[in-house]
């Protein structure tokens, strides 16, 4: 009993065959939004598909090593908080600009440039973090909350532009997969509560299985093991490439803002401190830059296990270490990545529909904490109805920046009132 409890707490001593389901709970919860961004890249840019399939290792081992130093940090690079890493959708348009006209090389000097300005922004984050006072933070999570709620819904008929996209097995399937994840988390106790969503998803691809939604036909043509390509291609280094990329990166920082707030109110019960807030993004930074000599673009923290770890309470740093390692030996044998992308779109979709609202309802708890007076009321209904009404192309189609810029500008304009809580918490 005692080590089941000590999955709820952050270096609480858990068995490793413990550890395992819950990890591997927060790999699949990721792992398709993982590689998505180079799939599309590589198709767009019309990279060789031996090329692209070592693409997806490399993202797969990079997502592994950078949530890793998230947990277990190196100097200042790394929160010690349970936030699992991946590759970011946020740079996906303009990656597919700057490789489609001016070439991969260029895309990946501009990736490792802007990843250190990143990383020294996290560095000497105590200067600036004072322009995001804790109502900012709680706008920025609610609209993460609610951009992403598309994403469950397009998931779970069958993602958006497949051919059988809402057709009605992937609703059945979609269903199904949902209700029991609904079930364990309402029913189920203890250990069970806690891996609804990983035997939501066990159970959702078994009756897929059964409906011939699963195709197993690639599966002899992978090979055994492959190791990671190094610059896979040469960077070249141009100003203007560099100088949007950073642009990016600035709106990919104020993501991580977010997810690290709703992280630590939802799941841990508190404020972030601000060396946490700082350590997030200078992680983002620097593994992302390490992240371009593999011919991968950026990686970020995920919301989507921000949603599974407040759902499920599991936030013990090990048990996600092992997702980490999961997703390791996924780049290193392929058959384990192969096995993983087999799950449809819909069981998917099923299993983080919920999830995503309860960022959005992080979002809500956090201004609750902060108070309905008229000011926060104006920061949090303007930079919300804006941002997601108006925003379709600002920013490569990140509503997140618009709302993080007008909660900003906002908040400095807006007389006080007086009646805000304390900010961000204080280091300890």
């Amino acid at each position: 009993m005692e080590n089941k409890s000590n999955l709820y707490q952050l270096d609480g001593r858990v068995p490793l065959l413990q550890a395992v389901p819950f990890g591997l709970q927060h790999v699949l919860a990721m792992f398709v939004a993982n590689i998505t961004p180079i799939i599309i890249l590589a198709n767009v840019v019309g990279i060789d598909p031996t090329v692209s399939a070592t693409l997806i290792q490399n993202c797969m081992i990079i997502a592994g090593i950078g949530t890793l130093i998230q947990l277990y940090p190196i100097w200042r690079i790394g929160s010690r908080l349970p936030i699992v890493m991946g590759i970011s959708f946020t740079f996906l348009s303009l990656a597919l600009f700057i490789g489609s006209t001016q070439g991969m090389g260029v895309l990946m000097g501009a990736v490792i440039i802007g990843g250190i300005v990143e990383g020294l922004l996290g560095l000497c984050a105590h200067y600036w973090l004072k322009l995001i006072p804790h109502i900012v933070a709680a706008t920025v999570v609610t609209a993460i909350g609610f951009s992403l709620l598309p994403i469950g819904a397009n998931s779970f008929a069958g993602g958006q532009g497949a051919a059988d996209f809402g057709a009605a097995h992937n609703w059945i399937v979609g269903s199904f997969t949902l209700l029991v994840c609904l079930g364990f988390q309402i029913f189920a106790k203890g250990f069970l509560r806690s891996l609804s969503v990983l035997i939501g998803l066990i159970l959702g691809y078994i009756l897929a299985i059964c409906m011939g939604m699963v195709d197993f036909s690639g599966f002899q043509q992978v090979g055994i093991v492959s190791l990671p390509n190094f610059l896979p291609f040469k960077p070249e280094f141009n100003i203007g490439a560099i100088l949007s990329i950073v642009a990016i990166y600035l709106v990919s920082a104020t993501e991580t803002i977010g997810d690290t707030s709703a992280l630590c109110e939802s799941a841990l019960g508190r404020q972030p401190h601000k060396r946490e807030l700082g350590n997030s993004i200078t992680c983002d930074g620097f593994v992302s830059s390490f992240a371009g000599l593999f011919g991968c673009t950026p990686i970020t923290s995920f919301s989507q296990n921000v949603g599974l770890a407040a759902m499920s309470g599991v936030v013990n740093r090990f048990a996600i270490a092992t997702g980490a390692c999961i997703m390791i030996l996924g780049g290193i044998f392929p058959a384990v990545g192969f096995l993983l992308t087999t799950i449809p779109q819909a069981v998917l979709g099923g299993c983080t529909i919920m999830m995503f609202g309860s960022i959005m309802f992080a979002g809500f708890r956090m201004m609750a904490r902060c108070g309905f007076s008229d000011r926060n009321m104006i920061i949090v209904s303007l930079s919300l109805s804006v941002g997601l009404g108006f925003t379709q192309t600002v920013f490569a189609e990140n509503c997140v920046a618009v709302v993080f810029i007008l909660a900003v500008i906002l908040n400095l304009v807006l007389p006080k009132d007086g009646k805000e809580n304390p900010e961000l918490a204080k280091d300890e």
